[in-house]
């Protein structure tokens, strides 16, 4: 959890006496105090709630939607047909009808992946500098959800004048708000700034990594209430509950979420200078210092380690973007599921997820004091065995089996975001997170058309290849985390012998100073 205090006080980062207290030992500290530590400590994750929640509840209801569209609207088939597809009868239809309808939807999420991408990866490199500035994590917490209220808006729009607006109109209005606010990645950029400035080093691997569980089950709830929800309350009814949601999470955010203040500084001239606030988020200058955090000259090789870092991001997550924009497509086709098939299987999915970051960072992390890039290393791993288990699995049962293969891949971005923020000072955290979330948001600009047009082009052959694809381009992840491995592991014996040496001089000073009688 990302450390907090009383509602009605003000954030700061993690002083020296915080650090003295966390480093007690767990049996100075009682089972009340833990809990009041604990409750007390709750900052932004009930953002992250009111903000993932809602947005993947509502992921199965879009791509529905998608498909309604493309087959009412766009391909004008024959209500029959149309129907045929919603409720899972092929006897309605026929496999080309699917695949033409599939092929359509697919196409569409290319362009819609680039507006994604692009957007938010321009925004990402403004705010990350001026959050650094300004000492504002707030913001970037706000700008997604006003996004967000206002897709919800559209889509609604988009339903009520269904036979009106073709697909594409519908698919502008899901991806542009969104983009134009930063979406999941300035959330994201946000809340680990926020977490990674108020924790200590020693405690940042599983604050990071609680974020990240809280985030497992959001998205866990989320996706077990997305088919379900639709088939009960219907499209008007998911996407006014999400809105109902969002507005919620941004009253929150406005009058409980507390700004970080350095101790040095309270930013006076922010308050002064409003007038010009347009002209200072802006500046394009700003852009070069975020890009310069990564450049930078810096102690041993760690400049290095950063760039290699940020290619590694693209490698982790890229496939991560690429299967979720065809995944629901996949398994409509392989195997003939409808929404609520995929929303248990999904929840089924993120759970074992969750248990598998649960016992990697409780386990691995904190008991047996496994290095971050260890932790990567085995989640690519087995990131790489699955995709040949899902890309193969003749039937329902072997392809949700390959989520047990998968069950550890969820600890790499953890111990990325990890490492990383060791490898910079704290005035630098909100740009490096930036530019972590730059390479994130651009992952969907190439993974996502690539994964539509494989899917795509693959679909009447072998319609797992997409998860081949992704396997392959996740084995230089295994080599680069044990590089990692390596580096850190230098600096550990550089530090032994830099000590020893220290105490040797020590003990000759001692012995110096020491008159014979």
């Amino acid at each position: 959890m990302a450390i907090g205090v009383n509602p009605d006080s003000e954030i700061r980062p993690a002083s020296t006496n915080e650090i003295q207290n966390e480093n007690k030992p767990e049996e100075a500290i009682g089972m009340c105090t833990k809990f009041r530590i604990f409750f007390t400590n709750i900052t932004v994750e009930p953002i992250l709630v009111l903000f993932l929640l809602p947005s993947v509840m509502s992921v199965v209801a879009i791509a529905n939607l998608d498909l309604e569209k493309a087959c009412r609207v766009n391909l004008e088939y024959n209500e029959t047909v149309c129907d045929g597809l919603t409720a899972r009868n092929s006897s309605l239809y026929t496999p080309k009808q699917e695949e033409t309808v599939q092929k359509l939807v697919a196409s569409m999420a290319a362009w819609k992946n680039v507006i994604k991408s692009v957007l938010p990866s321009i925004l990402l490199m403004f705010l990350g500098s001026w959050s650094d500035r300004h000492k504002r994590r707030k913001p970037g917490i706000l700008i997604p959800i006003i996004g967000e209220i206002f897709t919800n808006i559209g889509v609604l729009t988009c339903i009520y004048f269904f036979y009106e607006l073709p697909m594409e109109v519908n698919g502008v209005a899901e991806s542009l708000p969104t983009a134009l606010a930063g979406g999941w990645f300035t959330m994201f950029m946000a809340v680990f700034s926020y977490v990674s400035a108020v924790s200590t080093v020693e405690t940042r691997t599983v604050r990071i990594g609680a974020v990240n569980i809280i985030s497992h089950l959001s998205f866990t709830v989320g996706i077990a209430l997305s088919g379900i929800l639709l088939r009960v309350i219907g499209l008007y009814g998911v996407f006014s509950l999400a809105l109902g949601m969002y507005i919620i999470g941004i009253l929150y955010a406005v009058f409980v979420i507390k700004e970080i203040k350095s101790e040095d500084e309270e930013d006076q001239e922010d308050k002064k200078n409003k007038v010009g606030f347009v002209k200072d988020f802006f500046n394009v200058r700003h852009i070069a210092e975020t890009l310069r955090v990564a450049f930078k000259p810096r102690q041993k090789n760690w400049r290095l380690r950063i760039c290699v870092i940020m290619m590694l991001v693209m490698v982790v997550i890229g496939p991560v973007h690429g299967e979720f924009n065809v995944i629901y497509l996949f398994v409509r086709y392989r195997f003939g599921w409808n929404e609520v098939h995929f929303s248990l299987y999904y929840t089924y999915n993120l759970i074992l997820h969750m248990l598998g970051t649960i016992i990697s960072l409780t386990l691995f992390s904190k008991v047996l004091k496994v290095d971050d890039a260890v932790l990567g290393m085995i989640s690519s791993t087995s990131k790489v065995l699955s995709c040949f288990v899902y890309a193969f699995a003749p039937n329902s049962w072997v392809f949700c089996l390959g989520v047990v293969v998968e069950i550890l891949n969820g600890t790499s971005f953890i111990a990325l975001r990890s490492i990383i923020s060791k490898l910079v000072p704290p005035d630098e955290l909100g740009k490096i997170n930036s530019l972590f979330g730059v390479s994130e948001a651009l992952m969907p600009l190439v993974y996502g058309p690539m994964y539509s047009l494989v899917y795509k082009a693959t679909i009447d052959v072998l319609p797992g290849t997409f998860f081949l694809v992704g396997g392959g381009l996740t084995i230089p992840a295994i080599v680069i985390f044990y590089w990692l491995y390596l580096e850190h592991r230098r600096d550990l014996k550089e530090e032994r012998e830099n000590k020893a040496q220290m105490n040797e001089l020590l003990k000759r000073e001692e012995n110096g100073n020491v008159q014979p009688s």
